[in-house]
């Protein structure tokens, strides 16, 4: 077996660089929606609106999709150890900070520092170890990567909910901080240094048309639901400078000698499938996480521990799935892939059969099923797409990889969302309108049940039952988005090459 590997390390350095790869992938998705479950206490801890305190989350992403990209300059500037271990050295200062700040400005703006030094850890970590090891070996290497990569966002919020409750919200961010500073430690011991290179130049034309086109479009998916999408200015500012700034972009990297993002790498058909792929992922990837909770804490009347052990299984599922994906490794690529969305669709459409009264052993057979689907897609997506992109090309092109998923995420979250919102105000409405006295059913004692009319309280009581039955509509339409998401990501991998048809 030749190895093609860029960095020559023994199999101890290799099996070490992976926990570390491994650790700071864990810490930092973790980190992203960790305050999703501290929201409330900041809230009121800092004395800021629910609109205000949402900033803490919403600045970190834009920061983090305007970082990304700049992670192949950023390495080749500083050199890849060092911009491991200095990004994960101010991530964990930054992360520190944050659970001492006493104001929502001071908590922002360790949230932007926070994004910054840590968007660069998921592509970057993930490219060292395409490099550390042949490609024989990609298969194996990315399972076990892939269990951290999807486990990590189920984790933060678990378990920082937890502690937040027990010790308040700060220990939530300060858990962190001593796994960040033995990361940065272990980077500084096991990574060796590449021979110098010429340090790149930076296109800012393209750099920064790009960031504003990226950080308008993440500002508008935030925060478009709460200020009712495009009846807002600020929305439709922001719409119009993203466009126009992307059109920017896109004209100067077809112009210039040296762009900021190469364009040409999208002529590898590969990549430019994995990244119609990746983003196709990243949609399906965090929804049910976001969108679960609520409903089942808010209509189903499910617990805070009840609902964390049903994420919790999502991760059992998606670690399952990295496994089954790494046994299975010498089977086609495709073949995978296919599974690995064919089980969302399954896994979408059992959601799309919930109620209020869905039991527990069905939401727990769908959580592991996604996950499960999730850590089996994960791999073969990675593997395809690199698969015949030159190895001085894998920064760069991570970058846009990990954008694109992340991108995906705030798109379809976004639209769900707003859909839950829109359909449960309009069936409301219509639900509503049989509400009357002059209604006959009203006269049927075994149609009506327990409910009354007949005082204030019995007519609360059944407004409050109607507004969970619209909103549990919303979240079917949500679900059943999710599935159609999945099943139309099915034959675009057919369309992929081999990565053993490449090799041979």
């Amino acid at each position: 077996m030749s190895d093609d590997a860029v960095y020559k390390m023994t199999t101890f350095q290799r099996a070490m660089l992976l926990v570390f790869v491994a650790l700071s992938t864990v810490l930092y998705a973790s980190s992203i929606l960790i305050v999703s479950a501290l929201l409330p206490q900041m809230q009121g801890t800092l004395s800021a609106t629910q609109d205000e305190v949402s900033w803490a989350m919403t600045f970190n992403i834009v920061a983090t999709a305007v970082m990304t990209p700049m992670t192949g300059w950023v390495s080749e500037r500083l050199g890849r150890r060092n911009t491991m271990v200095w990004c994960c050295s101010v991530f964990a200062a930054s992360t520190f900070l944050c659970g001492t700040a006493t104001t929502l400005e001071e908590l922002i703006l360790w949230r932007i520092i926070q994004g910054i030094a840590g968007a660069p850890l998921i592509p970057l970590g993930h490219t060292l170890l395409l490099d550390s090891s042949p490609r024989s070996q990609h298969g194996m290497v990315l399972a076990i990567y892939g269990m951290a990569n999807v486990v990590g966002p189920v984790i933060g919020p678990t378990i920082g909910g937890q502690i937040s409750e027990l010790y308040g919200w700060q220990w939530a961010f300060w858990m962190i901080v001593p796994l960040a500073v033995m990361t940065a430690i272990g980077f500084r011991i096991i990574l060796p240094l590449r021979p110098d290179r010429e340090p790149p130049g930076l296109d800012w034309s393209g750099f920064l048309t790009l960031s504003i086109a990226i950080a308008g479009a993440q500002l508008v998916f935030s925060r478009g639901q709460r200020l009712d999408w495009f009846a807002s200015q600020e929305i439709l500012i922001v719409t119009l400078i993203s466009c126009i700034a992307f059109y920017m972009f896109l004209v100067h990297s077809l112009t210039t000698n040296r762009p900021f993002v190469r364009l040409a790498l999208f002529k590898d058909r590969n990549y430019a499938l994995g990244m119609v792929l990746v983003f196709f992922y990243g949609m399906l990837n965090f929804a049910p996480v976001v969108l679960l909770p609520p409903l089942l804490q808010n209509h189903a009347e499910y617990t805070d521990a009840a609902i964390g052990a049903f994420i919790g299984w999502r991760g059992v599922g998606a670690g399952m799935g990295a496994m089954f994906a790494m046994l299975t490794g010498r089977i086609d690529a495709r073949i995978m892939m296919m599974i690995g969305f064919a089980m969302q669709v399954y896994g979408g459409w059992g959601m799309m059969q919930y109620d209020l009264n869905v039991s527990p052993s069905m939401l727990a057979f769908n959580t592991v099923l996604q996950g499960f689907g999730i850590g089996v897609a994960w791999i073969p997506i990675t593997v395809i797409t690199f698969a015949t992109l030159a190895p001085e090309a894998r920064s760069e092109g991570m970058g846009i990889f990990h954008l694109l998923r992340n991108f995906g995420s705030s798109v379809f979250i976004s639209v769900a969302v707003a859909e839950i919102v829109r359909t449960s105000t309009v069936n409301y409405s219509r639900m509503m309108e049989t509400v009357s006295p002059f209604n006959h059913v009203w006269q049927m004692p075994w149609a009506t049940g327990s409910w009354t009319l007949d005082s204030s309280v019995g007519m609360a009581r059944f407004a409050g039952e109607i507004g969970r039955q619209a909103a549990m509509i919303g979240y079917v339409n949500a679900f059943t988005m999710y599935t159609v998401v999945a099943l139309a990501a099915i034959p675009l991998c057919l369309l992929v090459r081999s990565p053993r048809a490449h090799s041979a």
